[in-house]
Parts: structure tokens; C-alpha cells; sequence
């Protein structure tokens, strides 16, 4: 089976995703062609070389519906032989992305694909796209549906997570993301989002708040006792958890990911086409997998994926030198490194979405981008990028610098 080289990887800054954030006056495909046009600008691509591009988007509606992959593939220049194919996921589309794009390399059946993915997270609202999940009792009964805040709280009563716990894991993933800026750790992958005139509108990300502390945070109310207490959401958790007696509410805005749009490429190829165009490997693709997990606690699928996924490879936590999880909330980071007993310092070493924000469609692709920049800034060897997923699901990839 032909290995799959990663080549590049680029993503915009992230903004804010609100009407007032840097990035609301750009379309959902204008972040997708910056990505895009990037990855074509840095590797000298003429377009058709690239077989297939593989882009995440949550919401795939208005301006971001309508097969956003293949409209970004002809708007950015690489022609119209260039086929494109957007994915849902959720959380995890990004990685999907890139690794159905792996994928393709390693059948055989192309040679060089891009993965990545694009949300416009204050043009297009979270949601959307709306789904059955929510709605529809044959599948929210049985599933125990409830918004993903409670089920991160649920996460945080069950494994006993308190809310200094989490306010101070939230505290230091900015510290971490503002060292991370400050060093110039992301100068190599993000590229600035600019107007029609070239002139630059975001080259840093946007949500970052680096004077952030335990005070500060205290002063917010938690965001999801509403919706436990009066959408009933609370006797949910404790009839899918009987254990529980009563949720403990410890997220809000400052510790959970932030609202923001963003988009993320990664180029990805066989040896043989990169020894033909005359690219450099930056990190091989050893492993991935995805997994389902339970949908009512629904965001401890990193756990169960990294045991997949180790397992299938072959290999052991031991063996991996960095990981980047996604912090959709701090509980679930929480939980993982509770749940492998893992060194913090070995996991989101340059900060996560709490600081820098969750652009649902984009993220996945981000974080792969993250690991490879960090292992070839340390000169470690393998990396593991996970994300929880609505719905109870789990993604994860190893990948190792070359």
C-alpha cells in the first residue's frame, strides 16, 4: 500500500465569529480560497496536478452549501478538471478531510488530494443546516439528546471536574496560545486573509485573550444551567447517568471553545508525485481511525479512538511524542488526560480552541497543520491529533515528521 506524505499545510487566521469579528465581510468560499490558493502559491502548483480536494464544512448551507469544495477548487485557479467534495462530520470534518484525502493515496487510486475544510461562523450561524438529531423523537429518546455544554458538564460531575479545575485549564491554554504568537510557532502555516485590493484583513487570530486569569473567569456564570434546568436537559443526563445525582455547572464562554470562522488546507500525495513536482515531505500519515461513542455523555470519543487507533498501528501512547486534541470544552481535555494519566505539558503545547476558537469545519485540518509545524520545531518524531464529535464520535490520526 502507498504511504501518504503530508507536503504542506496553511489556515487562515481565525476571527471572530461574531458581526463585529474581523472576518464577517469574507464569504464562506473567499476563506476557502484563501486556504486553497495558498497551498497552490507555496508548492508551484498549476492546478490539475491535484486529483481531488476534500473540504469540511458543518454547516453546509447559503453561501457555505451547494458542494463548497468544488467551488473553491475552480475559484481558486485549479482549473475545472480539479474535482471537489465537501463532508459533515461535525467537529471532526477537517480530519476526515485529510484523511479521506490520505486515503485516496493510499489505495492507489490518486495521486495527490487536498484535505481541509472552511466555516464562516458569523455569516453562517451554528446550526444551520438544523438535522433529526435534535428534533425528531425517534433518534433524541433513544440517543439521550441534549446540548453538548451539558454534556460536557455531564462530563465534569461524572469524572470530577471541578470549576477551578477547569478555569485553570482554560487560563492556561491561553497562556499557551499567546507564548505560541508570541514566538512565532504559526508563521509558517497561517496565511493572512486579504481584499480584493490585497490588503491585509487578519494575519493574527483574532479571539485570543491573553490577559486572561482565574479572577476574570470566575466572574462569568456558567452557560449551560439554562438550558439543563428549564429545557429539561438536566433529568436527561442523570436518566442516561442514574449515578448522578445532580450536574455540577462549570462551562461558559471562557472555558469552552470560541465562535470563530476560519478555513485550513493540507496538501497530501504519494512519494512518487512529490519526487515528480519536486516537493518535500514534511510528515507521513502512519494511522486513523474514527469510532462511535456513547451519545449521551457524547464527547469522551478520544478516548475510545486513541485505543482504536494505537491499536490498529500497533503502537502505544509511549510511542507518540505530541498530541493535539481538540478543547471544544476544558472537561474534555480533562478526561483525557485523566483517562491515560498523560503529562499536560504533551498535550496542546501551543494552546487550543478555548484561546484561539473552533472554526467546526476548518478545526481537524488546523490541528494537523499545528502538529506538523510543532514536531519540526522540536525535532520530535510522531504526533496524534483527536476531536470529540457530536452525536458520540470519535476521530483520530497519527501521523510522523519525515
Amino acid at each position: 500500500m502507498p504511504d501518504a506524505y503530508i507536503y504542506d499545510a496553511v489556515r487562515t487566521p481565525r476571527g471572530r465569529g461574531k458581526p463585529d469579528g474581523a472576518l464577517h465581510e469574507v464569504s464562506s468560499l473567499g476563506l476557502a480560497n484563501t486556504a486553497l490558493k495558498a497551498i497552490k502559491e507555496r508548492n508551484n502548483l498549476h492546478g490539475p496536478e491535484v486529483d481531488d480536494v476534500i473540504l469540511g464544512c458543518v454547516d453546509p448551507v447559503g453561501e457555505a452549501g451547494g458542494d463548497i469544495a468544488r467551488a473553491s477548487a475552480i475559484a481558486s485557479g485549479y482549473t475545472y478538471k480539479v474535482p471537489g467534495v465537501q463532508i459533515n462530520r461535525f467537529c471532526a470534518s477537517g480530519l476526515d478531510s485529510v484523511n479521506l484525502a490520505a486515503a485516496e493515496i493510499m489505495s492507489g487510486q490518486h495521486e495527490l488530494a487536498i484535505g481541509g475544510g472552511v466555516e464562516s461562523m458569523s455569516r453562517v450561524g451554528i446550526g444551520a443546516s438544523g438535522g433529526a438529531w435534535p428534533v425528531d423523537p425517534t433518534i433524541a429518546i433513544p440517543s439521550y439528546f441534549m446540548p453538548q455544554g451539558v454534556s460536557a458538564d455531564l462530563i465534569a460531575t461524572k469524572y470530577g471536574f471541578s470549576r477551578d479545575d477547569v478555569d485553570a485549564y482554560a487560563v492556561e491554554s491561553q497562556k499557551r496560545a499567546a507564548k505560541a504568537w508570541e514566538e512565532g510557532r504559526f508563521a509558517k502555516s497561517v496565511v493572512a486573509v486579504k481584499d480584493v485590493n490585497g490588503l491585509t484583513i487578519l494575519a493574527h487570530d483574532e479571539h485570543i485573550r491573553p490577559d486572561t486569569n482565574m479572577q476574570s473567569l470566575a466572574a462569568l456564570k456558567p452557560s449551560f444551567a439554562f438550558f439543563a434546568e428549564q429545557g429539561g436537559f438536566d433529568a436527561v443526563a442523570i436518566q442516561a447517568y442514574p449515578e448522578i445525582e445532580k450536574l455540577s455547572y462549570v462551562h461558559h464562554a471562557g472555558n469552552s471553545s470560541g465562535i470563530v470562522d476560519g478555513a485550513a488546507a493540507v496538501l497530501v500525495g504519494s512519494k512518487e508525485v512529490g519526487e515528480k513536482l519536486g516537493l518535500r515531505p514534511r510528515a507521513r500519515i502512519r494511522a486513523f481511525a474514527n469510532i462511535g461513542s456513547e451519545p449521551a455523555i457524547m464527547l469522551t470519543g478520544p478516548v475510545d479512538v486513541t485505543k482504536k487507533v494505537l491499536d490498529r498501528s500497533g503502537m502505544t501512547l509511549a510511542d507518540i511524542d505530541l498530541i493535539e486534541i481538540n478543547e471544544a470544552f476544558a472537561a474534555v481535555v480533562l478526561r483525557y488526560l485523566q483517562a491515560f494519566d498523560l503529562d499536560p505539558a504533551k498535550v496542546n503545547p501551543n494552546g487550543g480552541a478555548i484561546a484561539m476558537g473552533h472554526p467546526l469545519g476548518a478545526t481537524g485540518a488546523m490541528l494537523v497543520g499545528i502538529a506538523v509545524d510543532e514536531l519540526e520545531r522540536t525535532g520530535k518524531g510522531t504526533a496524534l491529533v483527536t476531536l470529540c464529535i457530536g452525536a458520540g464520535m470519535g476521530t483520530a490520526t497519527i501521523i510522523e515528521r519525515v
